[in-house]
């Protein structure tokens, strides 16, 4: 599902002095230019997404529906977002081409035959993922489809295609094919904690993430030890049968395969879901309505051990620990051996961001509007770690008008802090790397 809208977030003002780092202007191209980037057997089409002023012609900044950028040329793409539309393939495609409706995407895939349509460029930024930092270095995919209703939508000629276009993808911007940098909707942070709410949760707990991964090429096999730290969530889709809740419809959904995996407070099917902090006011339980996304953890995502006991592990789960099901003799968890991050001997609490963007001095002296990162609701504690520990510079894409009307629009600016990924819960983030050490486990 798409944004609804271009987030805008309150611009901190500019203090001194740029560092001498090297401001990298785009070129934007003629937004009608066409002929589809996909693999060949896909046989894609070229379907533009509208880029269009709207309302009054004076406001350069009351545009759409995607930004003209020259990727990887300005900014290295780094991430691909899957998504679902929650509307028919026709009726997302004339969406997308109508400017006021402010989303797009890069491709559009059709759940019947997996026809791949693309709408936008990828050397520009789609409005998709409710981020802006992760708009401007990802390449985002609808998918025809609801996300309530996967199971008749998610089609093999759609997971084929999609995979396709994934591989497809990654060959040709240097993309890992793991889940850190293949991400769902429902796994891009939020830029503001009072923003949490409002992020999206498809492709959903339908979505059959194990099966997708192992078109990719890279299933979940075991590369850790047994009683590894660190695991990823692994169960059998068909036989992962869970009970989930439509809570905008208020109806309960058959009970059907899924990839996610509930999570507890306590290690008992009793005790309450957890409740992710930024969701749920202090003291109230998780739910299991599809789109309550801190009481699940899906297929394919790691996370770090935190306790065991008979039939059940926790894991470090946004500050806290959560428990889930592990029956012996059942394919729950694989052992995994890879990198985890944790506070800085002597820290108690670090801080996590939703974005890496420069600190303000990083900016040159007369750029009137540069955006900082600003501090989540979540911490990592001393004690606990995440999985994470990919380098990420900081870094800001700015575009804010159709026409390059600003000073330094459609310039990249990047930055001297040096960021790190973590999982801190259902969402990726990002710390700071001077607050954290970088430890690899087996």
């Amino acid at each position: 599902m798409t944004s609804k809208q271009r987030i805008r977030l309150a611009l901190a003002t500019a203090t001194a002095g740029a560092l001498g780092l090297a401001l990298a202007p785009a070129s934007p191209a003629s937004a009608a230019s066409g002929g589809a980037e996909c693999p060949r057997v896909l046989k894609c089409d070229w379907v533009p997404a509208a880029y269009q002023q709207t309302g009054d012609p004076a406001n350069k900044e009351d545009y759409g529906n995607y930004d003209l950028s020259d990727r990887p040329g300005t900014n290295k793409i780094k991430y691909i977002v899957l998504h679902d539309t929650e509307e028919t393939f026709a009726t997302t495609l004339k969406i997308f081409q109508d400017p006021t409706r402010a989303a797009s995407a890069h491709y559009v895939v059709r759940s019947s035959d997996g026809h791949v349509t693309q709408m936008v460029k990828t050397k520009d930024v789609a409005w998709q993922a409710g981020n802006w930092y992760i708009n401007s270095e990802s390449i985002g995919i609808e998918q025809e489809g609801y996300a309530t209703e996967g199971a008749t939508w998610f089609t093999p000629e759609m997971y084929r295609s999609t995979a396709a276009l994934v591989r497809y993808l990654a060959a040709k911007y240097d993309i890992p094919l793991d889940r850190q940098h293949i991400l769902g909707h429902d796994n891009v942070p939020p830029t503001t904690q009072s923003g949490t709410a409002a992020m999206h949760w498809d492709p959903g707990p339908y979505w059959d993430w194990n099966h997708f991964m192992t078109l990719l090429g890279r299933p979940t096999e075991p590369t850790g030890r047994p009683g590894s730290q660190l695991v990823t969530v692994n169960p059998e889709f068909k036989k992962n049968l869970q009970a989930v809740r439509d809570c905008e419809k208020n109806i309960d959904l058959p009970v059907q395969p899924s990839s996610a995996v509930p999570l507890h407070t306590e290690p008992s099917t009793a005790a309450p879901l957890f409740a992710d902090p930024g969701l749920h006011p202090p003291g109230r339980p998780g739910t299991n309505c599809a789109g309550d996304w801190g009481s699940k953890i899906s297929a394919t995502q790691q996370a770090v051990v935190a306790d065991r006991r008979p039939g059940w592990t926790a894991i470090w789960w946004y500050g806290q620990k959560a428990w889930f099901q592990s029956p012996e003799h059942t394919r729950t968890i694989t052992p995994t051996a890879g990198y985890v991050v944790r506070p800085k001997p002597g820290l108690t609490d670090v801080p996590v961001y939703g974005t890496a963007y420069p600190v303000a001095g990083d900016y040159p002296a007369d750029f009137a509007k540069p955006r900082v990162s600003v501090p989540l609701g979540y911490t990592i504690k001393a004690g606990q770690s995440y999985p994470g520990g990919e380098p990420t510079p900081a870094g800001y894409y700015y575009a804010p008008t159709i026409d390059s009307s600003y000073p330094y629009d459609h310039t990249y600016f990047p930055g001297s802090t040096r960021f790190v990924t973590v999982q801190i819960g259902h969402r990726i983030a990002f710390v700071k790397a001077s607050d954290v050490d970088v430890v690899r486990v087996r």
